[in-house]
């Protein structure tokens, strides 16, 4: 990584990287309008709807179908998933749902989604008590362990929502939120928080239940490695539930974003989950409002935006796609990391 990053990129840039991602996308949509509908019902067709929306393809064709698609997916009880991953599936569905409902169009199914929703978390209603490591998080499902990943798109959902930040449903993830964070103190009085290392300081892991989880590893003193996707997904969690810039939970993440900034790998994980990294990555630093220049904790300044556009424009195959040859996380699928891609670019265009 070069030590000052340029300028950010440009229209024309971004416009021949994401015709190639449409161009494969549209000659990989299934005749019902989906998407790689078997890696879990409509959950990679609603990230990919809402990446082509952003992209500015709101009006293709391809878009209609794929929302016709969706809209089949809608339950009685507000929730839009297959058969499985009720709370990741609805939640992304609705972020689509919200970047196409210009006219009004889906604000029944948007609202109907989020009243779901919040029926996921685990809170009173489900006999967690906020004393409880889970309290607060949504998982898979609603009876999956909650894991940060899954609790970070049951709070964007909710923002898309238009559910208010003073909420109980907010405020209840924020309890789980802080329990993720390696940040000991009134937040997180958890045992394996008391074992944060400097390095970790201010990071995230994929869950506190049952003791903690980091998809990054442990360390030599007995507690959890903070994680790139993790550390993106607490920061922008944060943001949108409302917590303050200023707050100690937020500086102390964006201290950690500065200590491992980088677009080679997803750090703690190596390769596995890039893509997802890179997609969490931008919406978090566009989440953050501080410009397009990050000053790592060396001195070293970065166009973020030109940084994130060249490891995607690099990485790109010559059909238009991507694909990780670390698959843990489906990114050998070419829909979903064209979804992951388009999204992170989407980010990186002055608005």
């Amino acid at each position: 990584m070069a030590q000052e990053s340029t300028s950010s990129p440009t229209a024309a840039e971004m416009r021949a990287v994401t015709e190639k991602a449409v161009a494969y996308l549209r000659s990989h949509q299934d005749p019902d309008g989906s998407w790689s509908k078997r890696l879990g019902g409509p959950g990679v067709t609603a990230l990919v709807t809402a990446a082509l929306i952003r992209s500015g393809y709101g009006d293709d064709p391809m878009v209609a179908k794929a929302l016709k698609y969706l809209e089949g997916s809608v339950k009685e009880d507000g929730g839009i998933y297959d058969r499985q991953l009720a709370n990741y599936t609805t939640c992304v569905a609705l972020m689509a749902f919200k970047e196409a409902n210009t006219n009004g169009k889906y604000d029944g199914i948007i609202k109907r989604a989020g009243e779901f929703l919040k029926g996921l978390q685990f809170d009173e209603k489900k006999g967690v008590q906020s004393s409880q490591v889970e309290y607060g998080g949504a998982g898979y499902d609603g009876r999956s362990r909650p894991d940060l990943s899954n609790t970070q798109f049951f709070v964007q959902a909710l923002q898309s929502a238009g559910v208010p930040k003073d909420d109980p449903a907010f405020k209840r993830a924020l309890v789980f939120i802080s329990r993720c964070q390696n940040l000991p103190g009134e937040h997180n009085e958890l045992e394996y928080a008391k074992k944060t290392t400097p390095e970790d300081r201010g990071g995230f892991i994929y869950t506190p239940v049952g003791g903690g989880k980091s998809n990054a590893g442990t360390t030599s003193e007995g507690g959890l490695r903070s994680a790139g996707i993790m550390t993106y997904a607490g920061l922008l969690s944060f943001l949108y539930a409302g917590v303050d810039r200023q707050d100690p939970r937020v500086l102390a993440a964006v201290d950690w974003i500065k200590r491992h900034y980088t677009l080679d790998e997803n750090p703690g994980q190596g390769q596995v989950g890039l893509y997802y990294y890179y997609h969490t990555m931008g919406k978090a630093l566009a989440a953050l409002e501080e410009g397009d220049t990050l000053t790592d904790s060396k001195g070293a300044k970065h166009n973020w935006k030109r940084d994130l556009f060249e490891a995607i424009k690099k990485r790109q195959t010559s059909e238009g796609s991507w694909s990780n040859v670390s698959d843990r996380f489906y990114e050998g699928d070419g829909n979903l990391c064209a979804a992951y891609c388009l999204l992170a670019l989407s980010y990186c265009r002055s608005r």
